[in-house]
């Protein structure tokens, strides 16, 4: 028997930190001599450190400036870690798929306290079976990688999976995973632009597609 694997993206779909986010690197960024529109900082939200930077400030860049200006985020971001809040219904879902077999799994680029801080924000542990960090793939979303190790931990199949995220990268990762993308407008970007990066299905936030869950694909599988 197959499994089928619900995977979850967590900023910005899970817990509200995307414009925190934002500032964060928005600030890193202007500490380092960079003015970079905050509508373009957040849409890189998402992607990991180097390819956010390689993003914002593209390939010419001095590279020797990224791990300051990443451990500058690293250390603006960690002032919130005691505030972090999860989205309604958060919690509930992954508890709900859990209870109904669903293997949980979550595929982010934090790691270390920061993935401490979000998974005590959740605080639904016990639905969770594993957790895919950036740091465990060579290349982070929008590549398929942080996915396919997503399901490659609890042994499931991309075929009747499913990758919820809030970013152009969660789905343009998920297509290119072979597993179905359902997106949530909880990161900031609009509809839109995630259709057009490959959502099958797009839902307001979590509390959202909890309501909606037995029509859902991720409801289905």
């Amino acid at each position: 028997m197959s499994t089928h694997a619900a995977v979850f993206d967590v900023d910005g779909t899970l817990v509200d930190t995307n414009h925190l986010h934002a500032v964060c690197w928005w600030e890193a960024l202007r500490q380092a001599g960079h003015r970079i529109p905050m509508t373009s900082v957040h849409g890189a939200i998402g992607l990991g450190s180097g390819d956010l930077l390689e993003h914002l400030l593209g390939p010419e860049r001095d590279r020797d400036e990224d791990s300051a200006i990443s451990a500058g985020h690293k250390a603006l971001y960690g002032t919130w870690h005691e505030r972090l809040t999860p989205f309604d219904g958060a919690r509930d879902l992954l508890l709900r798929l859990h209870a109904d077999g669903r293997p949980v799994v979550l595929a982010t680029s934090a790691s270390g306290p920061e993935l401490k801080a979000l998974r005590a924000a959740i605080d639904a542990d016990e639905a969770i079976s594993e957790t895919a960090s950036a740091d465990d793939v060579e290349a982070g979303k929008p590549a398929p990688d942080p996915v396919r190790h997503a399901l490659d931990l609890v042994g499931a199949e991309a075929r009747g999976s499913v990758f919820v995220g809030d970013s152009v990268w969660d789905m343009r990762a998920g297509r290119r995973a072979g597993v179905l993308p359902i997106a949530v407008l909880s990161g900031g970007v609009c509809r839109a632009d995630l259709e057009d990066a490959g959502a099958a299905e797009v839902y307001t936030d979590t509390a959202h597609l909890l309501r909606n869950l037995d029509g859902s694909a991720l409801g289905r599988g």
